[in-house]
């Protein structure tokens, strides 16, 4: 593939020749890349690095990727104009867990080293700690862009955020990173990657930093927003949210997450494409079929689904509402449900459900839907 696919999309790629030389070394590069784990999921918008770790694989290199147990209880304040809050322990442990199994739906797993960094961070002692803080000096700190809106804005910034980029810096050199992947969000703590490495004798990493990928309304794709498409979402809601990308968006969303032009299609049959490229990858070609044929009956028919699932009602007479939404339904809150329900999204055997309160003889055997796309079949 060379050169050209290794930094197919990249926005930076530093020092300009630096992956060249790196190349030129004869041996396999160790290409590192680090994700906390703040959700349970990986995203699609996520994976458009882990995409080119792919590419570095292809051609014969070791994928590094390391789960950021560890910096997830500091917390990355990049692009963030507040401190993040801080994950309990349980959550950063079961949300690591899922990490590797949705990686690898992109990722060679032969050729990838997993680790945790826990493994050296929390080995620090306080001297490491204190040498390592001496590689960087606070005005360099200080000219990121995030810390110093902050500063103008006169809000807080507590030392641990100023210490996350050097903590992720001591990544690379725990692996000896030759190259680091990430978005543009992260070319800070990339770069600080770069600047500590010398200060323990290693060759500084080359950084290669790919687009953000934007959401169905234009804004960066979160998993506390609900705007992504996790790897390993059930492939109905794969297919489903991909279909709620805009057309203007299509070409950005082939280039990045496809790698390759826009069939010269109609708009809607070049989103089924990519709903079906999508599903596709992660679950293979059975379930994209099956996921379309969901969507064609469910969406664009607006029937119910041949196979629904059973949801018991809760006891009490009579039923309310929200609560079951929140409680059998995955709706968010009862405040979400609340307003479902009165925007006429909620219907029982096809009618909007207007009431808040419903008798249970109403709704004993009746079919709920919330939304387009979540039915259940309700049970006495």
């Amino acid at each position: 593939m060379g050169l050209a696919e290794l930094t197919r999309n990249a926005v930076d790629v530093l020092p300009a020749g630096g992956l060249e030389q790196k190349l030129k070394l004869g041996r396999p590069l160790r290409v590192k890349l680090g994700i906390d784990v703040t959700s349970p999921d990986i995203h699609v918008g996520r994976a458009i690095p882990l995409q080119r770790m792919r590419a570095f694989q292809d051609e014969g290199h070791t994928g590094v990727l390391i789960i950021g147990d560890y910096t997830t209880r500091i917390g990355d304040p990049s692009g963030r104009s507040a401190e993040r809050p801080i994950l309990s322990d349980e959550e950063i442990d079961r949300n690591a867990k899922t990490y590797l199994e949705q990686a690898m739906v992109i990722l060679d797993a032969e050729r990838t080293e997993v680790r945790y960094n826990g493994e050296w961070l929390a080995a620090l002692s306080y001297a490491d700690v204190v040498r390592l803080a001496r590689t960087v000096t606070v005005a360099r700190i200080l000219e990121r862009d995030d810390f110093e809106k902050r500063m103008r804005a006169q809000e807080p910034i507590s030392v641990s955020e100023l210490l996350y980029p050097l903590m992720q810096a001591y990544d690379s050199v725990a692996v000896r990173a030759d190259v680091e992947l990430g978005g543009t969000d992260q070319l800070y703590n990339l770069l600080a990657g770069r600047e500590v490495m010398p200060h323990y004798d290693l060759e500084p990493q080359v950084v290669l930093t790919t687009p953000l990928l934007l959401s169905w309304d234009g804004t960066k794709m979160s998993s506390s927003k609900g705007n992504n498409i996790p790897l390993t979402a059930a492939p109905e809601e794969m297919f489903g949210r991909t279909m709620r990308i805009p057309d203007d968006q299509l070409e950005e969303w082939y280039r990045l997450v496809v790698e390759a032009p826009v069939p010269s299609t109609e708009p809607l049959e070049a989103k089924l494409e990519l709903a079906r490229f999508i599903v596709r990858r992660s679950w293979g070609g059975d379930a994209a079929h099956g996921a379309e044929a969901h969507f064609t009956r469910v969406v664009r028919e607006g029937s119910a689904p041949e196979e629904v699932p059973e949801v018991p009602l809760p006891e009490g007479d009579p039923v309310h509402l929200p609560a079951l939404l929140v409680d059998r339904m995955g709706v968010a809150s009862t405040s979400e449900a609340r307003r479902l329900i009165q925007q006429g999204g909620v219907k029982v055997n096809g009618a909007p459900a207007g009431d808040l309160d419903v008798g249970r003889e109403a709704l004993a055997g009746a079919l709920l839907q919330v939304g387009k796309r979540r039915f259940a079949r309700l049970t006495a």
